[in-house]
């Protein structure tokens, strides 16, 4: 059974106000909220275990160093990955996406290269690219989506051409909820020897995962938003992109030797692992990963779907707001606007006072913004805590923010 009751009394914040309302908190795109055992393993970790890791041979430090790692296993387990070996620890996506852009695509690069990319990328899977076409003139290709917000795979697949040398696409959008279908993709893509980024963020914290059966060559997933705590994440790469990627930055722990007139590097994953990590961080991102498996992936994307369902008849009967997109499939997330002048700033503002937690701007998507003709908007964006009295309560929120805009 999926219990939300006893889920949503896992996350303290769930129990307060703001406002005087009740905390409706709807902004799970953006960052979601942490389980009690999460934060536990934090002050656990910080108050009685804390040592720097792979570096020392003393208790503590052998302590910090096997919670740290076992977590590489647990993210290979989440994304259904059976070598953890290609699991490289970082700070979320927008660090592994840099990575790949730095220690794999620009040595490989050259002026008048191409990379695919569809028009709903969120900004860390778009500026990193944008520096390799401003350095080494790569050319970027835009696929648009239709008017319902879906992307069509074969148009990705009719973009990749003779120069191309890498997609780099997103697994579901933070602005639309438009699922992407992947593996089609990723299947053409190698069939015409061209690798595939995918970013993942949103998709792995909304859907059961196989990287392993997706074949694809490189996938980012971001900590903040799997309930876990910011400044950590991964990205799976490839074994066989892992042996053509450089290091992305240089120090401690990715090293072999060092002399004053050479270096050499660590086997991967750690070659590409500079510095003391995330420790604690990413020590709680596997006590997360750990929780959203104990839930089980399906039941949490059956939940995710009721409430998507249940809150597109609920929006669906309000005339004067505009949802932007309508994919029957979609995540359970809702970019929206009201009829009228009303910015998306003062709609949210509206919405807090009930206590009503949603985003308000261009989400880091501003090729989509433009592409739909929007300089901003609100969204809503469901997690496996959310209910649908919560749809409710955005509704009432809406209608009043409608009330008085009108």
């Amino acid at each position: 059974m999926y219990d939300i009751d006893a889920i949503r009394r896992d996350f303290p914040i769930l129990s307060r106000e703001v406002n005087g309302k009740p905390l409706v908190y709807l902004d799970n795109g953006a960052s979601a909220q942490k389980p009690q055992v999460v934060i536990d393993a934090i002050t656990t970790a910080y108050s009685h275990e804390y040592a720097n890791v792979h570096r020392g041979l003393h208790y503590l430090s052998n302590l910090a160093t096997e919670k740290y790692e076992a977590v590489r296993g647990t993210i290979a387990r989440f994304l259904g990955v059976a070598n953890e070996n290609q699991i490289v620890l970082n700070s979320g996506t927008t660090e592994g996406i840099n990575m790949v852009a730095h220690g794999w695509a620009m040595p490989l690069m050259e002026a008048g290269d191409e990379i695919v990319l569809s028009v709903m990328e969120h900004h860390a899977n778009i500026v990193p690219w944008h520096f390799l076409r401003e350095r080494q003139g790569v050319a970027l290709k835009w696929v648009d989506t239709d008017s319902t917000g879906a992307l069509d795979p074969q148009k990705v697949i009719d973009a990749i051409g003779p120069k191309t040398k890498l997609v780099a696409i997103t697994h579901l959008s933070n602005v639309l909820g438009t699922k992407v279908d992947v593996k089609t993709i990723i299947d053409a893509a190698h069939a015409k020897g061209v690798p595939v980024l995918v970013d993942g963020s949103q998709a792995a914290v909304h859907m059961p995962l196989n990287l392993d059966e997706l074949g694809v060559d490189f996938y980012a997933i971001t900590g903040h938003k799997l309930y876990g705590p910011s400044g950590s994440g991964a990205i799976f790469v490839h074994k066989d992109r892992l042996a053509e990627m450089r290091p992305f930055m240089g120090g401690g722990d990715m090293i072999r030797e060092v002399s004053k007139d050479e270096v050499s590097y660590a086997a991967a994953p750690m070659k590409f692992e500079a510095g003391t990590p995330g420790i604690v961080q990413t020590i709680g991102l596997g006590v997360a990963l750990e929780y959203m498996m104990g839930l089980g992936m399906e039941n949490i994307a059956a939940h995710e779907d009721r409430l998507r369902d249940y809150a597109v008849g609920k929006l669906g009967g309000l005339n004067w707001l505009q949802v932007q997109g309508q994919t029957p499939d979609k995540a359970a997330i809702f970019s929206f606007t009201l009829d009228g002048a009303a910015h998306a700033h003062d709609i949210s503002t509206i919405l807090d006072k009930k206590g009503v937690a949603v985003r308000a701007g261009h989400h880091c998507a501003g090729p989509l913004m433009d592409h739909i003709g929007l300089t901003a908007t609100c969204r809503a964006s469901f997690g496996l805590y959310n209910t649908e009295a919560e749809v409710d309560a955005l509704v009432d929120a809406l209608e009043l923010a409608h009330e008085l805009f009108a």
